[in-house]
């Protein structure tokens, strides 16, 4: 079964399960006459709808790439999560405004051992389904099921708290749910902004994965001919949907021939083992003549006094030109244009004649 099969039955599950428990709790809390367990029932009616819009946004997900969005459609998933999260923070609030309420002009609720055993039942129903959907969520990297899944397990917490208030209420008198109510509302909105803020980092375009990124690098620099590999850039337009580049460090009397079979290799083989689509660009490594090497060497002295700089790479010396060029990777908090403008003055005092090229690079992965 694919993922996107996989996702709409698990959400399926978690729209009959959200169904049943609705008619069961409205039963309940019309006969007791509890705000708490009604509103439980209209939560549970949310998290159904929530399932339906995950079954709905998978779909679109899965249209194939067009003219229009070559790229797929992948990152509606992440829309999914982003409304999946608002519906979450709504029923926080709402539950919110409803147990203040409460407090502030308590009814008495009349439970009995059948609603009691009816919620305890909805508890254990949510904690299991909660733990199923996050799971499968997890496995296929679904935002939206995970989402869905932390909110089943909410309510499952909300649902005991009611389950409590009911036997507080039915043995010692006291109205509880309110008060139990508006501390586990603070939790639920929590919660919902968290998954907003997770969807969103996921639309702005995150840092890849540090160790994905090790095992493709990894798997790059295994290859014959390659000394290298820098520059790892992941574009991710869906959970499963990664376009990537990499330049990789080749000898520089390789010959077009050489450098086109090694590169489609190292491009076909990372499909194959990642399904990741990968660009490869290369860096020339020079011969090692002895007037290179000095000078990678004074360069390397110089970088030590710079902390900021987290990596040099792609040093190469024309020496017929005259010309140097490395790239230099910093940490995102250092002003990069000042420190290579300063190093630019040292070298060109170190290297008179010569052309100094230095590429400010971005960090873009680990």
């Amino acid at each position: 079964m694919d993922r996107n099969k996989k996702i709409v039955r698990t959400s399926l599950i978690g729209i009959g399960a959200n169904l049943v428990l609705v008619i069961f709790k409205m039963i309940v809390g019309l006969a007791a006459n509890s705000i708490a367990v009604i509103l439980d029932a209209v939560n549970n009616l949310s998290d159904a709808l929530s399932s339906l819009i995950t079954i709905v946004g998978t779909r679109l997900a899965g249209r194939k790439p067009d003219k229009k969005h070559p790229f797929g459609h992948g990152r509606i998933e992440y829309l999914t999560g982003m409304v999946i999260a608002v519906l979450v923070l709504f029923a926080g609030l709402s539950s919110l405004k409803e147990s203040v309420e409460k407090i502030l002009r308590p009814e008495a609720a009349s439970y009995t051992f059948v609603s009691l055993a009816v919620i305890a039942a909805a508890v254990a129903v949510k904690l299991l389904m909660g733990r199923y959907v996050k799971k499968v969520g997890e496995e296929l990297n679904s935002q939206a099921l995970v989402a869905s899944g932390s909110d089943a397990s909410f309510d499952a917490i909300l649902s005991t708290a009611t389950l409590l208030a009911a036997v507080v209420s039915m043995v010692c008198g006291l109205s509880l749910e309110g008060w139990l109510g508006a501390v586990i509302s603070v939790f639920i909105i929590k919660a919902g902004v968290e998954m907003l803020l997770e969807a969103l980092s996921s639309i702005t375009g995150e840092r890849p994965d540090s160790d994905l990124s090790e095992k493709l690098r990894h798997a790059v620099c295994e290859y014959e001919g390659v000394h290298g590999a820098y520059d790892l850039v992941m574009h991710n337009y869906g959970p499963t949907n990664i376009i990537a580049s990499i330049h990789i460090e080749v000898d520089d009397e390789m010959t077009a021939r050489d450098i086109h079979r090694l590169t489609r290799q190292i491009s076909s083989d990372i499909y194959q083992k990642f399904g990741i689509i990968l660009t490869v660009g290369i860096y020339a490594s020079g011969n090692g003549s002895d007037d290179s090497a000095v000078m990678r060497a004074q360069l390397t002295k110089l970088l030590a006094d710079y902390p900021e700089v987290l990596q040099m790479h792609g040093f190469f010396v024309d020496e017929e030109r005259k010309h140097v060029m490395f790239d230099l990777i910093f940490d995102f908090s250092a002003d990069g244009k000042a420190i290579c403008s300063d190093l630019h003055d040292k070298l060109a005092a170190l290297w008179p004649g010569y052309q100094i090229d230095v590429v400010l690079d971005t960090d873009f992965s680990d």
